[in-house]
């Protein structure tokens, strides 16, 4: 399992780094937009902060355009890359072209019939948007738990993505996702809950330790 930060602001990108369990970080276009820096200059940033894998996906239209995208990403990645396809019968194409030589996840999974079709054109990543799903079909949590049964004994692994809150990214996890992508503010709640904060107040009201 692992946890990755989905944002590809590098001031974020960074304060997730010094976490010291964040593993690596995700980007889309949409996020990438966000960024100050150009996109190459932003994933150049990205990966002087991480040392795990780096997420990239995929803009262009045409298969041609996308097997040349991944590879101009792989170029400034290296063996950091991930590429995220769209799960489009022409992703799933390049998916089967690239994944021999390039890492690939198939992006905004929407059934578990596209969990086995990224399976059998060799994706290392199905990527669910739990709450998007949600949204539109009703269950994101109940379309995780399809895919894990669709998934199961592969090598294909479930990560998830669009999640709204802690409880959401435990649901997902008891689902069958077996990686997170977080958002950075939700990365933080994941380390907090108010109980531990009174029993450690209470701890260091009550109690001594070596250096009292």
């Amino acid at each position: 399992m692992a946890l990755y930060l989905d944002s590809a602001i590098l001031p974020e990108a960074q304060a997730a780094s010094q976490f010291g369990w964040v593993k690596g970080v995700t980007t889309n276009p949409t996020l990438l937009a966000k960024s100050d820096l150009s996109p190459e200059e932003t994933l150049k940033g990205l990966r002087e902060l991480f040392a795990g894998e780096i997420y990239y996906q995929l803009a262009a239209l045409d298969f041609e355009g996308m097997v040349s995208e991944a590879w101009a990403a792989y170029n400034i990645l290296g063996e950091q890359t991930v590429l995220k396809v769209p799960a489009t019968a022409l992703g799933f194409h390049v998916v089967s072209h690239l994944s021999p030589k390039i890492c690939c996840s198939v992006t905004a999974i929407y059934s578990a019939a596209q969990a086995a079709v990224a399976r059998e054109a060799g994706a290392k990543y199905a990527i669910a948007y739990v709450n998007r799903a949600t949204r539109l079909l009703g269950d994101g949590v109940a379309l995780v738990r399809e895919m894990a049964d669709i998934l199961a004994g592969s090598d294909t692994k479930i990560l998830a993505a669009s999640i709204k809150s802690p409880a959401e990214a435990a649901a997902t996890l008891q689902a069958g996702a077996y990686h997170l992508t977080l958002p950075f503010d939700i990365l933080q709640a994941l380390t907090t809950h108010e109980l531990s904060e009174r029993t450690v107040e209470e701890f260091s009201n009550n109690g001594r330790g070596l250096l009292d």
